[in-house]
């Protein structure tokens, strides 16, 4: 049967359709064959053509043309409004019939006038459901034609035939045939075109959309090409080509797998940029920017570079929970962190309106308040008012993501925030009733607290004081422990330190760690934040920069540091790990700076802890060097740390007379020269050496430079920090020092090891270095450093690689002041 005779005899056709749920934003469209009479828009032949419907809901109008049969009168209404059953299914069955016409008419033979109308014909029809789609996809081989399609020049064929592939992708049963046709491949192509029409990167991108809600093609479509150009249509003009491109994105971060080379890509800085910007633009790109950003910071590392791009993870606790929340709605205006506004005026206004208009009074001190301390008003004053409205958090936020999540992950829901106002919504949860609230909110601040903004913009946020408050009066261990762990990231910053040492936290974490119950886990998290409010170094400074501590601090330092948490911080260190040992270590140095006599100290076995500290099995030698090399340095590094604070704590201590007394000092000399000779990082050995020289005084009363112990310090100590300071300094002042004090040591002091020393520390390269520089001085140094390695031969060819022979020759050549010393160096050399 000819195409004409068909049209002619059929008349009038309405395929049955019902909505396909993963199409959400293309028409509804229906496929009619018209009669002969009907004009044709490009080709004289007849042909099928496609009706858009343009009602909003998706559905046509029943009263069109389109849908109403060729009859007139009452006839006509009662045959439009009763339909059996049996002509819809004959309607159904005409239809399917007519499919494989147009599935042979998409043959690599036929005109591509034919092929086009025949996969948009086809392409309505499947938006006629599962069934539509199942009459199409029974015939083997379609898929490949529909394929080929979208090599095609012309933007009409494109769009239908990219839109058809995304309405079989929609079926499950076909989502994997799709993938494995060579779709992908052709929709990457596809999108890859410098000039493409909107319509057809929409239901390109849709047919990706669709295909990666199968776990098994996500991996295949995450190519770092495809995810470049998805990243590239986030800034598209269209509206429904931002949406399919996230709606892209957020299914790929379904699967952890793909998040390496996603973040590798750049998507975190685009979804973040969407998500905080001041345009809001679209709900639906917005919402798969944050499920996408979402997903990604369920990983520690990659949640870093979440925030770092200005957002913050935020937990849905319900909006019950936010019913607590009281205002203090008549109290003078404050700072978000507790400093009152200076009341100035005497007089009430006039009008009544002095705490109003409060903000409105602009004078020459507003510059004083910086950036972090704005933010925090705009963030408090956001949330607030939110808060007070009722509109800060919906039931229907906990309920979006549908029944079927349990209540233990409907508790653990997060969502993300712009800095200013996710910070201070932490803030504000803190304050609540909810404990299951508070804990969640105390969480995401320890969380959040990656850098010293973010920790500076909590502290003015107000953070620091509802987080003491909650230490102190609350005993629940499910409050604490989240409650501790924000503590200690605030506390990694010194200007934090003050402010939790200012609202009287010091008190509370030393009350904690006097119960023996409490569990190793918090024990470290509370000695992590005394150590970094109680660090000595940091003590001294302030003392220096910034005058002595104020009577009550040191009063309420020197109370809660007495013996019985003396006695229990050695308890601690003697059972401890490296790393609480030197916190442990390091609090109880402190006791030394606050108070001079160190009684309290001496009175405990506190040899015990430094025997411990300075007697550690890392420093020997791994036996299986390539495989726990790694682990060797992590343990050795953290160890330096350890045998660094006990060295420096050890020091102070011999300055105490009843300590030399009361203890045996030349019991540590052994274990601090095995440290000293040992491959401990160099910069760990500064406090070593100091206190083997200290120790050394006191046990003899005329010191000698050729005393073991000195010359150990100065082989293992004095001799690598100078080549350190000679190779990598960056002045040439310490360059002139170094190597004038290397020439003193080789020359003066006559330790014959000084030399081997020198050289197996690699200081030849950089004396030759220092070879070209202009300063005489250095030049004279150096070349007489070099004369004293050349006389073991072991150093000829050292020198020799240094390149230290062309500049020999020419210092000789040019006559300089050390022509001299340069020409006897040569004549050593093997040249």
């Amino acid at each position: 049967m000819s195409l004409s005779t068909l049209t002619s005899t059929v008349g009038a056709l309405e395929l049955p359709f019902s909505r396909l749920s993963p199409i959400s934003t293309t028409q509804i469209h229906f496929l009619t064959l018209l009669p002969k009479t009907q004009p044709r828009r490009r080709r004289r032949t007849p042909f099928p053509i496609l009706i858009h419907s343009n009602h909003p809901h998706g559905l046509s109008n029943p009263k069109s043309s389109f849908h109403r049969p060729h009859s007139s009168g009452e006839e006509a209404g009662q045959q439009s409004s009763v339909t059996s059953v049996d002509d819809n299914e004959e309607a159904r069955r005409s239809g399917e019939s007519h499919v494989a016409l147009f599935v042979r008419m998409l043959g690599l033979d036929n005109d591509p006038m034919d092929r086009e109308q025949a996969v948009e014909a086809l392409w309505k029809y499947s938006l006629g459901g599962k069934k539509c789609v199942d009459a199409i996809m029974q015939f083997h081989g379609c898929l490949n034609l529909i394929v080929t399609l979208l090599k095609s020049e012309s933007s009409s064929t494109c769009e239908a035939a990219a839109g058809l592939l995304r309405s079989i992708a929609s079926v499950n049963l076909y989502r994997e045939l799709v993938a494995e046709s060579g779709a992908l491949e052709e929709i990457t192509a596809l999108l890859s075109r410098p000039s493409l029409a909107t319509v057809v990167k929409e239901q390109s991108i849709c047919a990706l959309w669709n295909l990666t809600v199968d776990e098994g093609v996500r991996e295949r479509v995450a190519d770092f090409d495809i995810l470049k150009l998805l990243i590239s249509f986030l800034e598209d003009d269209d509206v429904n080509v931002k949406e399919a491109a996230g709606g892209v994105l957020a299914n790929l971060a379904l699967s952890r797998n793909n998040h390496k080379i996603m973040v590798e890509v750049g998507v975190i800085p685009k979804l973040a940029k969407l998500l905080k910007g001041e345009n809001k633009g679209s709900k639906v790109i917005r919402k798969e920017a944050r499920n996408v950003l979402l997903e990604l910071a369920k990983d520690e590392y990659y949640r870093i570079l979440v925030i770092e791009e200005g957002v913050v993870p935020i937990p849905i606790i319900g909006a019950d929970a936010y019913k607590s929340f009281r205002p203090d709605l008549y109290s003078w205006p404050s700072l978000p962190d507790g400093v009152k506004v200076e009341q100035t005026a005497k007089a009430p206004s006039r009008f009544g309106a002095s705490e109003l208009l409060l903000g409105l009074n602009v004078d020459e001190n507003v510059d004083e308040v910086d950036e972090a301390k704005m933010k925090a008003i705009v963030g408090r004053t956001n949330q607030q008012f939110l808060a007070r409205i009722g509109a800060i958090e919906f039931e229907k936020e906990i309920k979006s993501e549908g029944p079927e999540k349990s209540q233990d992950q409907q508790k653990q829901q997060l969502t993300l925030l712009p800095c200013v106002d996710g910070v201070a919504r932490l803030v504000l949860i803190l304050g609540l009733a909810d404990e299951v609230a508070v804990s969640r909110a105390a969480e995401s601040v320890a969380d959040a607290c990656i850098n010293e903004e973010m920790r500076v913009s909590f502290m003015e946020a107000g953070a620091v004081k509802p987080l003491v408050q909650l230490l102190a009066n609350n005993n629940r261990e499910a409050v604490k422990i989240p409650v501790i762990r924000a503590l200690k990231k605030l506390s990694l910053s010194r200007t934090v330190c003050k402010r939790i040492e200012a609202e009287g936290a010091v008190p509370f974490f030393i009350n904690l760690l006097k119960q023996p119950e409490i569990s190793q886990s918090i024990t470290e998290q509370i000695l992590d934040v005394l150590a970094h409010i109680l660090d000595p170094s940091k003590e001294m400074e302030s003392k220096f920069y910034e005058g002595p501590v104020n009577g009550s601090k040191a009063d309420t330092r020197k109370e809660a540091l007495d013996g019985t948490v003396i006695s229990r911080l050695v308890q601690i260190a003697k059972t401890a790990s490296p790393n609480l040992l030197r916190k442990a270590i390091s609090v109880i140095e402190f006791g030394t700076v606050i108070d001079p006599t160190m009684d309290t100290i001496i009175s405990e076995d506190i040899t015990t802890v430094l025997d411990v500290a300075l007697r550690q099995n890392v420093l020997d030698e791994p036996e299986n060097e390539a495989e726990e090399l790694e682990k060797h340095l992590l343990e050795l590094e953290e160890a330096g740390l350890t045998i660094s604070a006990a060295s420096r704590l050890l020091t102070k201590l011999l300055d105490s007379e009843s300590f030399r007394q009361t203890v045996d000092i030349t019991l540590f000399t052994e274990p601090l020269r095995k440290i000293l000779r040992s491959n401990l990082p160099l910069h760990y050995k500064d406090w070593v050496a100091s206190c083997l020289v200290k120790l050394t005084s006191l046990s003899s009363s005329s010191p000698s430079l050729n005393n073991p112990i000195n010359v150990e310090v100065t082989l293992y100590k004095t001799i690598p920090t100078l080549v350190e300071q000679m190779s990598f300094s960056s002045t040439p002042e310490a360059k002139e020092a170094a190597v004038l004090e290397l020439n003193r040591i080789v020359s003066e002091e006559g330790v014959p090891e000084s030399t081997q020393a020198l050289a197996s520390h690699g200081g030849i390269e950089p004396l030759v270095k220092l070879l070209e520089e202009r300063n005489e001085r250095c030049v004279e140094a150096s070349l007489s450093v070099l004369y004293s390695l050349s006389m073991d031969s072991e150093n000829h060819t050292a020198i020799v690689r240094a390149g230290a022979v062309p500049v020999l020759r020419r210092i000789v050549m040019s006559q300089r002041p050390q022509w001299e010393k340069a020409l006897r160096l040569l004549r050593d050399l093997p040249v």
